[in-house]
């Protein structure tokens, strides 16, 4: 373990873990904890600091959310973000109420003293709020150390102590000096050594599946992305040959996909792989449905149950691995995140069937995709499986918009391949972090030779991101654009209609279902 560690506490905000990649970013180790974790799982950390997130609740409703007790009495600095600075004034006599007006969005505040957390930062800066409430009153002992017209109090503290407040998020990148700030937390204030890096991972998750699994046998769900290919060469490093890869050509997978995994995995790596052919499956147990959350809920069922199936067949092996990322956690609301809204189910996270027979094993379970890639490069990896923009795990059902049937699948199919080849054409792929087409269920009408038309519609999709926890459309050139449309109007049938989906996340999510 790491010598500094700053844990932060999960009052449920959708962005509490990307407090923790900030905080590893800056070269300091961190954890996402429960807010009501025992102290003693805190200290186990060896904790320079602490970090309270945001969160949904309202600090008066019954029910909320509280303080730990063994908080009020650290001698540790401690950072509340929204939710948690709310708390922080509540618990210590302070007064929290709910205005007429909301913030949500950027805003600008103006820093008023000389503090340590803002220091060599601005006195006006923008940062980003999401708060329904706001606090009208200091607890004693702590001054204001910004605001704006909306927030009287926009940050916090008590110097003496090193307590702090900021009613803003710093930790997502519309906050434009939120790592200074939480470099300032980090260094000057809870006085880090900045040891981590994500490398660090690697020799960890090893241990911890050689804990987790001892003798056993392990089967890897292998879907062809960086996710699953990094956990499979942790375990493998793990427990060598008591690991096989098992990969599942669905249906629902893009043009060429599962002959071109299947291919690479035996070229580059010496681990069992046993590929199974389900397609007809899981189109049987889709049909007619419609509803986003029951697809993936099925998949994640069909998924488990043929799993279990191919471990019979090899000596009954009892772990299955797979490569969830934290963002799936996040949204997904697992039972590790008590305080966490529900955005939509993952087919490996909540779409999975409460009485599966195999344990699971998630080495990647709590690393966001630039680390998971950082670990890859140190497996060595193919830089080809690095760089490989995310495929959601239920494939190309969640981008069929309402039921799903083989001829809609190979629509999408090729309008998909179409755009990815253009992409790639125009040296892009890099430069954009996930691009895809969906078939969405909308019929529009049209003219081709003469004729009228009545026929689909594809939405074109493509985002920037650090995170993916929070997204930005691609401006992608128009030139492409109208190129990639030309191609799928004229290449693939029943389309006459091509969109292009501008939307950020939030609102939306990068996945339309």
């Amino acid at each position: 373990m790491t010598t500094s560690s700053v844990p932060v506490l999960d009052f449920g905000s959708q962005t509490a873990q990307l407090i923790v990649r900030r905080i590893r970013e800056l070269g300091v180790y961190s954890e996402l904890l429960p807010h009501d974790a025992p102290v003693e799982q805190v200290l186990a950390l060896d904790p320079r600091g602490i970090i309270l997130s945001g969160g949904p609740a309202s600090v008066y409703e019954p029910g909320a959310p509280g303080l730990p007790d063994w908080l009020r009495e650290t001698t540790l600095p401690v950072l509340g973000i929204c939710y948690g600075m709310q708390l922080q004034s509540q618990a210590l006599g302070g007064v929290v109420l709910r205005p007429d007006r909301r913030e949500y969005g950027p805003a600008v505040i103006a820093v008023a003293s000389d503090s340590l957390l803002f220091a060599a930062t601005p006195h006006e800066q923008q940062v980003w709020m999401s708060h329904g409430d706001r606090i009208e009153a200091l607890p004693p002992g702590f001054h204001s150390l910004a605001q704006n017209e909306n927030t009287p109090f926009a940050a916090m503290g008590d110097e003496r102590r090193h307590w702090y407040g900021v009613q803003f998020h710093p930790e997502v990148v519309h906050t434009t000096y939120g790592r200074n700030i939480l470099r300032n937390f980090l260094y000057t204030i809870c006085r880090c050594t900045g040891d981590w890096q994500p490398a660090n991972f690697v020799a960890q998750a090893v241990e911890r599946v050689r804990e987790r699994v001892c003798a056993g046998r392990v089967i890897c769900a292998l879907s062809g992305g960086v996710d699953s290919a990094v956990a499979a060469l942790i375990i493998h490093k793990a427990i060598g040959d008591r690991l096989t890869c098992v990969f599942v050509d669905n249906g629902l997978l893009r043009l060429g996909e599962a002959d071109q995994v299947i291919a690479t995995f035996r070229q580059h790596f010496h681990i069992p792989l046993a590929a199974v052919n389900a397609a007809e499956e899981f189109l049987a147990a889709l049909e007619g449905v419609a509803d986003p959350e029951s697809k993936r809920k099925i998949i994640g069922e069909k998924f488990v149950r043929i799993f279990e199936r191919e471990a019979r067949h090899l000596d009954d092996a009892q772990f299955l691995a797979q490569g969830t990322l934290y963002p799936d956690v996040i949204e997904s609301s697992a039972p590790d995140r008590k305080k966490g809204a529900t955005i939509k189910t993952h087919h490996n996270v909540g779409g999975l069937p409460p009485d599966m027979q195999m344990t699971l094993v998630e080495p990647l379970r709590y690393m966001f995709k630039d680390e998971v890639r950082a670990a890859g490069l140190e497996l060595g990896l193919p830089e080809e499986w690095v760089w490989r923009h995310p495929f959601p795990g239920p494939g190309l059902a969640v981008r069929v918009l309402g039921p799903v049937t083989w001829e809609r699948l190979e629509t999408l199919r090729r309008a998909d391949a179409i755009f990815i080849e253009e992409l790639r054409a125009a040296d892009l792929y890099r430069s954009t972090q996930q691009v895809f087409a969906v078939l969405l269920p909308v019929q529009s009408v049209g003219v081709m030779g003469d004729g009228r038309t009545y026929a689909d519609t594809i939405a074109l999709r493509a985002i920037t991101t650090e995170d993916y926890m929070t997204a930005d459309w691609a401006r992608l050139p128009y030139d492409l654009l109208a190129r990639v449309s030309s191609r799928i109007v004229n290449e693939v049938e029943q389309v006459n209609r091509v969109v292009y989906d501008i939307s950020s996340k939030p609102p939306a999510t990068i996945e339309w279902e």
